[in-house]
């Protein structure tokens, strides 16, 4: 009888090896997308900030036009043009720097909570987290606009010359410039990292400029002084052309000025933001 030589087990396979390459996290859009998103539910699960930030412009709506509307118009002021049809451009443009100096302070508070340090703990492009609170601070802008124009309408009888296409020209003119606005805040909070220094910014230096400006009497009837300043006051080419798009009076001019001011604003609040967010916490 033959022996047989037992077959040796056979040696396992080798794992194949991994061709699949390393995850580099998520595109930026979808970043942004998300970033946006969690902040948006912020606001919705706290609505007394969208509440808060409609304060000051609704009661400078609410007061002058209660009261400025009993005495007889300025010298210059235009002809057939209500004082409301005239102060709410200026309103919205008030409510887009309120909205504005939030987007900054938010970005402070993702600061000091840690949501910053965890995310740069992922790859995550630092720009997706200020992207996203511009975006935020544009859809806030939006929504307080819309219940601006909502109590102007419906309890202030507004109706404006401008058909409805020019006046919402200006509203999107308005939210434009409340958007690049909100990069200077972002900016600022970027660098400063405390939200008083940009609220007392916002109180020393931009309700001034508000009424040292057309916002609430044409620039001809300020004092010769206060109407040198205003020439000057990009706030007055701002509230001149939305208000020029709204009332369809002469103005329309200054559009295109604002647009190109609040575009390099953006630009460059943008960039100081990119280079402010990336210092040590």
């Amino acid at each position: 009888m033959t022996a047989t030589t037992p077959t040796p087990p056979a040696s396992p396979a080798a794992p194949a090896s991994s061709t699949s390459p390393a995850w580099k996290g998520s595109s930026p859009l979808l970043q942004i997308r998300v970033l946006t998103a969690r902040s948006m539910r912020s606001l919705a699960t706290d609505p007394g900030v969208i509440l808060f930030g409609l304060l000051q412009p609704v009661v400078i709506l609410f007061v002058l036009t209660q009261v400025f509307s009993k005495m007889g118009p300025p010298p210059h002021f235009p002809a057939g043009v209500s004082y409301l049809d005239y102060v709410l451009p200026a309103v919205l443009v008030d409510n887009a720097i309120q909205a504005a100096v939030q987007s900054g302070v938010g970005l402070v508070d993702d600061l000091k909570n840690g949501i910053v340090a965890r995310l740069r703990s992922l790859p995550i492009a630092p720009s997706s987290l200020l992207v996203a609170r511009s975006m935020t601070n544009l859809a806030r802008s939006t929504v307080q606009a819309v219940v601006i124009m909502v109590l102007a309408i419906g309890v202030l009888g507004y109706s404006p010359r401008g058909g409805p296409a020019e006046v919402a020209a200006s509203v999107g003119l308005t939210l434009f410039m409340s958007w690049a606005l909100g990069w200077a805040f972002i900016a600022a909070g970027a660098w400063l990292r405390r939200a008083e220094p940009m609220q007392n910014l916002a109180l020393v230096a931009v309700l001034p400029l508000m009424f040292v400006s057309s916002a609430y009497v044409p620039v001809a009837d300020l004092p010769a002084w206060l109407a040198a300043v205003a020439q000057v006051n990009p706030l007055t080419h701002a509230i001149d052309a939305t208000r020029a798009l709204a009332l369809d009076i002469p103005g329309a001019g200054a559009v295109l000025p604002a647009m190109v001011i609040s575009g390099v604003v953006a630009i460059v609040s943008a960039a100081l933001a990119a280079v402010g967010f990336r210092r040590p916490m």
